[in-house]
């Protein structure tokens, strides 16, 4: 998260844990941020939609909160900036913010690296690259694996509620692009069909994508909200916490001994005249 000095930070009354039921912030500048850093071009629509790239136009960000479904985050990679994209990802309306940041943190750095590391397809088998890499991260913190279906590996949070599916076989790339039918998809809720909030990625989207992603929903730590800004849904399953302003630290003893050495001598009240602009002068008696 940004420093709380910085304008861009997310802030609130209360802490959400664990975080995957926090859902949004409603604000998009924490996970722009990461890319403007990079000096990418950002235009908007006169909806208010913002849409973000890279100089060479091989990667592309919409921020779309008057988008035409919930779809709120569309990231796309081209290896050609005039073809059909080589993997996208998608993050709804509700998804929590940090979720989406992490994934644009984790972008930029790869940006910086170069297309063979933004590009970079999973392979079964390879050290950094294997799908599993994406997956260890919850099977470290005790997720477990669901119960297995047809073409679908699914592992979920101890409390049943956030889940991971990795869909094996053939897919069609496009409906990967624009439905939630894609290699990856991320929920939360009770009911695939009604989550609380998705996200989804597409074949081909790199492994250290995902797995920034799945390392920050399984981060233990709680994440910020405005109380009045949480749901219904959250009550009797996430633990609300007051953040309460921190206490000053109490003084050492060297602290007393300089405050003390420090301090001025005392001096009578009336030995100190207070003037300001609108005092009168001192009233002087007749002379003796």
């Amino acid at each position: 998260m940004p420093p709380d000095d910085d304008l861009r930070a997310i802030h609130g009354d209360v802490n959400v844990s664990p975080r995957y039921l926090a859902r949004t912030t409603g604000i998009g500048d924490p996970a722009l941020a990461p890319l403007l850093d990079l000096g990418w071009n950002l235009e908007h629509d006169d909806l208010g939609n913002a849409y973000l790239n890279a100089p060479d136009r091989t990667v592309r960000l919409g921020y779309l909160p008057e988008g035409e479904d919930d779809g709120l985050w569309r990231i796309n990679a081209y290896r050609d900036s005039f073809g059909p994209p080589t993997w996208g990802a998608c993050f709804n309306d509700s998804t929590p913010t940090e979720f989406v940041r992490a994934f644009t943190t984790t972008l930029a750095q790869a940006y910086e690296r170069g297309p063979d590391a933004y590009l970079a397809r999973p392979i079964a088998g390879s050290d950094d690259r294997d799908p599993f890499q994406a997956v260890a991260p919850l099977i470290n913190r005790g997720w477990q694996i669901d119960r297995p279906r047809w073409g679908v590996f699914a592992i979920q949070s101890p409390d049943g509620l956030v889940a991971l599916e990795h869909t094996t076989g053939h897919l069609d790339r496009e409906a990967e692009l624009t439905t939630r039918d894609a290699r990856w998809q991320l929920w939360a809720g009770t009911s695939i069909d009604h989550p609380y909030w998705y996200a989804t990625a597409s074949t081909d989207t790199p492994v250290e994508l995902l797995r920034a992603v799945t390392e920050c929903v399984s981060d233990p730590t709680p994440v910020p909200r405005w109380r009045q800004d949480t749901y219904s849904y959250v009550e009797g399953k996430a633990h609300l916490i007051s953040i309460l302003p921190p206490s000053p630290p109490a003084p050492t003893p060297l602290d007393v001994h300089r405050a003390a050495f420090r301090r001025p001598a005392v001096l009578p009240a009336t030995s100190v005249p207070r003037w300001s602009s609108t005092s009168r002068p001192a009233h002087r008696g007749p002379h003796p």
